[in-house]
């Protein structure tokens, strides 16, 4: 379970389980879609009419870090606080034609690529660089077009060979090594209730489409969607040469359609003691009897004696008996057509772009892929991150950076913990023990001590496919290598260049990679009150998340167990309830609402990361009353710096598909959290009959 700060639909709770879903039922995109800088300052870009250049002894962005120039200043705080502190930037930000949705974090995705990108061009021209040949692989578009379908022929033949269905789950097995999602996704991560060991970790997967909902729901938006799909899967197989494409899309959409009947909603597979399910081999096969286990294992590699967990038990029960009861052949086209998807981005242009069509601009909307250089950036950092992450923090992230941000955490870590003194209603038993659960944070900042060893892995200049399968091979096989071993406690699941952070509650830590410590989240130049609404509230969010509806049930050991007085759970859940209520009254596209039982989590985060981040910084002024700058107080730079860090726009589809499957809200209704917090109220003088004014008896205080 990692919980992370913006997962889109990029990382919350039971987050492992989510990243192996992802990864085995949405073929990659670049994994940070990267755009132009459009409306909003930093490195090397126009602040506020004045070039950057220009203000190097200064903050990035604005006079003192902020951009006063965003602000909508016609509308109240009072009647919505995301406007005030952006809504001039809203309107004059236009989303670049490669992107569906555009804010902060891609203002930093658009930095820290062109940094990678920097090192990566230098690489390309050293022989014998590792990530320097993948990258000269990606960007030799001749060299794929010209050996066709060639490299996967190998593998559609095998798919089309296979004599039975023990068989074909052998070679889904073989194929998930190579990163190609089969029914069913599986990581190896710590075993919740025993944190000093490690475990197979299993999910639901086999879907095509985002999620379950995209396959039942009526919804003519969604229909739309699965029409399109059907379309996608037949143009996949034309471009193979397969012939009856249509009516084999439509066999394998059907397949799907049965196996999304079975899955869990997202909001059920969040839920740490719903999805621990701990099972032998044999209680699997027993469990979800029709599918061929041993031959799956025997090809993925996967040892039958490993200690299991299961996440959604009935999921796997139904989808074994898709398996028993599908025809061998539609069986085939939907591992042949998961093939195809997954290296589609590595064939020809042809089935790149029909790819893209799909994935890119019917479901997020975004007209245009990205350059083949940006895509090439995020595809060597993806699968040789840390040996790119050495170069970059060398190069961008110094030493100073570090030691500030350190004592950032350090200070919102104390605010925590005098917050969680002074609750009045956590009896002093959970009190104490949610005290040593803080004491013992390992907070990693930027980088791993040590990095990873990449000697094994062979990369060939003019093998992109082969680039790609050994590289998801090779770290497939690392994770298999886990079993039996000690715990990794310096492993990071995120490289340095990563705009994100997550928590981690099996291992009891929060994590930085360096490339989010950079404007608009955090600059050393900029006023504290900035760095504190941004980048401490980001602190803030994270060592939170192991106090959230489902962080909190992992004790200072990491271990998945009840700690909690049951008054203390039914007292925490009326707190949490009227949080889900909150939220579900958000209807950001007509007829669809946040679902705050989905993103319960991250709101909680949000809600208590922004008030310790605002003790830090009132602690951090050490008595002293904050200075007055721009006409502005301290206490208004707060806010306005988390404001900031929520500018977003987003395209129609890629809102429909946050609101239907991301465990975080839009940007506008996290910025609007505000509306809970007194301290907020005091600062911006918000009076009753102002829109997100809550009286004193509505406002949601936990921490």
């Amino acid at each position: 379970m990692r919980s992370s700060l913006l997962v889109a639909a990029i990382l919350s709770t039971t987050a492992a389980a989510a990243i192996a879903q992802t990864a085995a039922d949405k073929p990659k995109t670049a994994a940070a879609p990267s755009k132009t800088v459009q409306g909003q300052s930093v490195q090397g870009q126009t602040v506020q009419g004045q070039p950057a250049a220009a203000k190097a002894n200064g903050p990035k962005i604005g006079t003192f870090g902020f951009d006063m120039a965003g602000r909508d200043t016609s509308v109240p705080p009072g009647d919505d606080f995301y406007q005030y502190a952006s809504g001039t930037w809203e309107k004059n930000t236009q989303i670049p034609a490669d992107r569906s949705t555009y804010g902060m974090f891609h203002v930093l995705q658009d930095l820290s690529r062109e940094q990678t990108r920097t090192i990566l061009e230098e690489q390309r021209r050293q022989p014998g660089s590792k990530s320097g040949d993948f990258y000269a692989s990606f960007l030799d578009e001749a060299t794929v077009n010209a050996k066709g379908v060639t490299p996967v022929q190998p593998w559609l033949t095998a798919i089309k060979n296979a004599p039975s269905k023990a068989a074909l789950a052998e070679e889904a097995g073989r194929m998930q090594r190579r990163g190609v999602g089969t029914l069913f996704g599986m990581y190896v991560n710590q075993d919740d209730k025993d944190p000093e060991t490690y475990a197979v970790v299993f999910s639901q997967s086999g879907l095509g489409l985002p999620d379950r909902d995209y396959y039942l729901n009526d919804d003519a938006k969604l229909a739309a969607n699965r029409t399109a799909y059907q379309s996608y899967l037949t143009k996949m197989l034309t471009l193979a040469g397969e012939p009856n494409a249509e009516a084999r899309a439509a066999a394998v959409v059907d397949m799907e359609k049965a196996i999304a009947a079975a899955h869990w909603t997202r909001v059920d597979s969040r839920d740490a003691d719903k999805v621990y399910n701990k099972l032998t081999f044999e209680e699997l096969n027993a469990r979800a009897p029709g599918y061929d286990w041993a031959q799956y294992f025997e090809g993925a590699g996967i040892p039958t004696d490993a200690p299991m967990l299961v996440s959604q038990p009935s999921a796997f029960t139904g989808e074994a008996k898709v398996w028993a009861e599908t025809p061998l052949p539609v069986l085939k086209d939907h591992l042949l057509l998961r093939t195809l998807s997954s290296y589609a981005r590595f064939l020809p242009k042809e089935f790149d772009d029909t790819r893209f069509a799909f994935y890119g601009t019917e479901l997020t909307g975004a007209p245009e892929q990205q350059a083949r250089w940006k895509r090439g950036v995020d595809l060597a950092s993806e699968h040789l991150g840390e040996d790119l992450g050495k170069a970059y923090v060398a190069r961008y992230f110094p030493p100073e950076s570090k030691a500030a941000a350190d004592e950032l955490v350090r200070n919102v870590i104390a605010s925590m913990g005098e917050r969680l003194k002074k609750l009045e209603w956590m009896a002093p038993e959970t009190k104490q023990k949610a005290l040593a659960k803080l004491a013992a944070f390992t907070p990693k900042i930027g980088y791993p001590d040590s990095w990873r060893d990449y000697t094994a892995l062979e990369i060939r200049r003019d093998d992109l496919v082969g680039n790609v399968a050994r590289a998801n091979e090779f770290e497939f096989q690392r994770n298999i290598d886990k079993l039996g071993k000690p715990i990794d406690r310096g492993e990071w699941f995120m490289t340095p260049m990563t705009i994100n952070a997550y928590a981690n509650p099996t291992m009891n830590e929060i994590v930085f990679p360096a490339a989010i410590l950079q404007p608009p989240f955090f600059d050393p130049k900029a006023d504290p009150a900035i760095n504190y609404g941004g980048i401490g509230a980001v602190i803030g969010h994270e060592i939170s998340h192991h106090f959230d509806d489902q962080g909190r049930k992992y004790d200072v050991n990491g271990k998945l167990t009840d700690w909690w007085t049951e008054k203390d759970v039914a007292q925490f859940k009326t707190f949490t309830d009227r949080l889900v209520a909150q939220y579900d009254a958000y209807e950001p596209l007509p007829g669809q609402h946040v679902q705050g039982a989905l993103t319960l989590g991250e709101n909680i985060a949000d809600l208590a990361g922004l008030v310790v981040a605002h003790d830090a910084y009132r602690l951090s002024l050490g008595g002293k009353k904050a200075p007055v700058i721009d006409g502005t107080t301290g206490d208004q730079r707060f806010y306005l710096g988390w404001g900031q860090v929520w500018r977003t726009k987003y395209r129609e589809p890629i809102l429909r598909q946050i609101l239907l499957s991301d465990p975080h809200a839009p940007g506008m209704q996290r910025a609007n959290i505000v509306r809970n917090l007194d301290a907020w109220y005091d600062t911006f003088g918000v009076r009753p009959g102002q829109k997100l004014y809550l009286t004193n008896e509505q406002r949601i205080r936990i921490w």
